[in-house]
């Protein structure tokens, strides 16, 4: 018994160690990244993110982009996300060797929210103050109950409120850097079905179990496992403007490192056998996992071509590779779990163009490649994930010298993803594809004061 539960311990803890991941498959950027801060940059896929400095979203994509908008400013944005992750089973089967019963769990992305807002002002001729609240990691996946891979994934929910001022410094006529701290609280939740049918006759024998109507995949209980925390870090930037129609940027921001805790919670079938019932792996408890979200480092080019037409390109890097393990640590005395996940760092490349029909409007538009940072072999049904082409749209409208309006649109074509997860030693092995896609309609107002 006691050998069953050291290993069940280490089953259960693999769900925590998933909070990093739990919305990559439904995300819209690679891995569990958000980058929708600003209508103005989803209209051109988020090229010249670093350069562009149309607004003071900036003080998310570059805070020295701030050092070109002077006056006081507000912007608010808000982006609806709808991501989509389909599963169908090609043959999965259970820890007994049998197959998993069960639907194929439905639509497992939905609509999701994502505010920014942002404010900016001088204190000099030369320096600039500006502070942003936006969402940069998380999304929400659910699957129907009593779908096929219950037993690895069920409800899975991440949020993250990221508050960042900065500073912006305009050198000289041709260079301006900028420099901001970020305070970013993070929460997690998230569930999976446990097969205490499995459990039992893994532990104690068919002829205990059966009796008692404790057979594989007929007695289903759940775990539930929430945790929060803060964290903190930093961005910097730098705008070259070489002459009055052409900008090149560069802007980083760093790994954030949180110490989530939390607590975990059982609900389990009734008339479960006494040696089960008295297992402390079964006993809520308290818990605690290191994550840390990565950096990334964007270089980004922004050219008046004339009059009418502006061109940009972006491309960025993030640093998935700190993602190695994920050690989890449980209050009741069940043994750590060591999680291993060997994510890759990746790039999205990006190219856009703005028209200037008039002083009133602009039209947007903007493609983009955006790489997974999930190998194949270590994909899971929390993280379903693959690369992605993004097409996007966009428009301006700026009914006076003050106030501008501005709408994005992006479909983001999502690769399709094999998937061939065991979960030792009660969960089973999932296995099929998924078919997954992204929309992303963005909204933002801008008033210049």
């Amino acid at each position: 018994m006691k050998r069953f539960s050291i290993s069940l311990a280490a089953s259960t803890s693999s769900l925590l160690s998933l909070v990093p991941l739990i919305f990559s498959g439904a995300a819209n950027a690679g891995g569990f990244a958000l980058n929708e801060m600003s209508s103005s940059s989803l209209g051109n896929a988020h090229a010249g993110g670093a350069a562009a400095a149309e607004d003071v979203g900036t003080i998310f994509y570059n805070p020295a982009g701030l050092a070109r908008l002077p006056g006081r400013q507000f912007m608010v944005n808000g982006a609806a996300i709808r991501p989509s992750a389909e599963f169908s089973n090609r043959g999965s089967v259970s820890a007994t060797g049998g197959p998993l019963a069960g639907g194929n769990g439905g639509d497992a992305g939905d609509w999701a929210f994502v505010p920014a807002l942002f404010y900016a002002m001088d204190i000099n001729p030369r320096m600039r103050f500006g502070i942003g609240v936006q969402a940069p990691f998380g999304l929400k996946t659910e699957y129907d109950a009593g779908w096929v891979g219950r037993y690895q994934a069920l409800k899975s929910e991440l949020k993250t409120v990221n508050i960042n001022p900065v500073l912006a410094y305009q050198a000289n006529d041709q260079v301006s850097l900028g420099a901001g701290i970020s305070a970013q609280y993070i929460k997690v939740d998230l569930s999976r079905a446990i097969d205490f049918g499995t459990v039992c006759v893994g532990s104690l024998g068919p002829a205990a179990c059966a009796p008692a109507g404790f057979l594989p995949q007929s007695r289903d209980g759940a775990v539930s496992v929430e945790g929060n925390d803060w964290g903190y870090g930093f961005n910097l930037g730098a705008l070259f403007t070489p002459n009055e129609s052409m900008r090149f940027g560069v802007a980083y921001r760093s790994k954030i490192t949180h110490s989530l805790s939390g607590d975990a919670s059982y609900s389990r079938p009734a008339g479960l056998p006494a040696p089960l019932a008295a297992s402390p792996v079964f006993t809520d408890t308290g818990v605690s996992a290191g994550l840390t979200l990565p950096d990334s480092f964007s270089m980004s080019a922004y050219a008046d071509l004339n009059r009418k037409w502006a061109a940009m390109a972006d491309a960025t890097w993030m640093h998935w590779s700190r993602f190695k393990e994920l050690r989890i640590h449980f209050n009741n005395g069940a043994p750590d779990s060591v999680t291993p996940e060997q994510w890759r760092n990746t790039w999205r490349v990006s190219l856009g163009v703005n028209y200037r029909h008039n002083d009133t409007w602009k039209l947007r538009g903007g493609i983009a490649f955006d790489q997974t940072p999930v190998p194949n072999g270590l994909r899971t049904p929390r993280v379903p994930d693959a690369n992605r082409r993004w097409l996007a749209f966009g428009a301006q409208f700026k009914p006076s010298r003050h106030d501008s309006w501005d709408v994005g649109f992006a479909h983001l074509f999502v690769h399709d993803a094999s998937i061939n997860k065991a979960e030792p030693p009660v969960g089973g092995t999932l296995i099929g594809d998924y078919n997954n896609d992204v929309n992303i309609l963005s909204v933002q107002y801008n008033r210049l004061f």
